[in-house]
């Protein structure tokens, strides 16, 4: 019943995009222009990484509010050592963005694995923290373009094939998670762990330490991000990405993962992360302020948790309804 659940959703989410993609297509037909679709998918691929990741956090009951921070963080601490050493391989720049982002969602799973504080006091507090330690080393500074070195911009928006760098990387990462949670131990385990906590210990499923693994793989994700993402605007400041962990948050909610873990799909939060990248790049097109994004997030959120919670009664009153039968 679970598995219809997630198609019907993701199937009702696909219908929707479509009918979106059609609405505005109907006014102005440039929107679904190949290249203007292709700038669309690039656009979204940031929200793509991150929702992939965040996903994860969710099936196993947590979540990680700190992911924008973590982002923000890594993309000035190597837009500061492109600075200081331009000559640095972007492939090592890579590596140093990952490395640091899964140690700050290591910080992340450890204090809610040891410490058993509750995840959303735990990424608050981190959030905060992050963002904090941008200022206190970057002095408030921003770093612009001409600052930065030509080969560290040009890697996220070379075009391979028809498509960006950056858009490759979040179809790369996709495929990654498809394999991750159709054919691991891991990815069964983090259905495990949040459909049922107490019997999968029983199973032999170490909870908190599922719990860590998800916090760094969204770290990790978060990290690379923030240097695709100075990159490609190339700028770093405190702020940067401020507000786009609710984003994130939404994209996965709006593609069926339950906050209640243990209910989710990639292909829920590739849709979910789409729904709100089209949206996100039609406002302009139809003369709505970009503002309106956060009010429009936070509204799919409300909306889609709504369903879920509807959902799970109708289902719940159908089991009864077939044991009352049964007895």
């Amino acid at each position: 019943m679970i598995h219809s659940l997630i198609k019907s959703r993701e199937t009702v989410l696909a219908a929707a995009i479509l009918v979106l993609i059609g609405a505005i297509a109907s006014r102005f037909p440039a929107f679904v222009a190949p290249s203007n679709l292709v700038n669309v998918f690039n656009d979204t691929a940031p929200l793509i990484i991150l929702a992939l990741g965040q996903m994860v956090v969710i099936l196993t009951r947590c979540i990680d509010l700190s992911v924008a921070a973590n982002l923000a963080l890594t993309g000035m601490v190597v837009a500061m050592l492109n600075t200081i050493f331009p000559d640095l391989p972007v492939p090592l720049i890579m590596v140093i963005a990952i490395g640091l982002g899964s140690v700050m969602g290591l910080i992340n799973g450890l204090l809610v694995w040891k410490l058993d504080i509750p995840p959303i006091v735990v990424t608050l507090g981190t959030m905060t923290i992050f963002r904090g330690i941008i200022f206190v080393i970057s002095g408030g500074e921003w770093i612009n373009a001409h600052e930065m070195s030509a080969a560290f911009k040009a890697f996220p928006r070379e075009v391979v094939f028809g498509l960006p760098v950056l858009s490759w990387i979040a179809i790369l990462v996709l495929i990654g998670f498809i394999v991750l949670i159709g054919r691991t131990a891991l990815g069964r385990a983090f259905f495990a762990v949040g459909g049922n906590p107490h019997a999968a210990v029983y199973t032999g499923i170490n909870v908190g330490l599922t719990q860590c693994a998800a916090y760094v793989i969204s770290g990790a994700l978060a990290g690379l991000t923030g240097y695709l993402w100075v990159a490609r605007y190339a700028v770093a400041y405190v702020d940067i990405a401020g507000g786009f962990e609710l984003e994130v948050v939404a994209a996965c909610v709006i593609g069926g993962i339950s906050i209640a873990g243990g209910i989710g799909s990639v292909g829920g939060a590739l849709l979910g992360a789409l729904f709100l990248g089209i949206v996100k790049n039609a406002l302009p097109v139809v003369n709505i302020s970009p503002f309106w994004q956060l009010a429009i997030s936070g509204s799919a959120i409300i909306i889609a948790v709504a369903f879920n919670a509807t959902s799970n009664r109708t289902k719940g009153r159908v089991i009864l309804k077939k044991a009352e039968h049964a007895t």
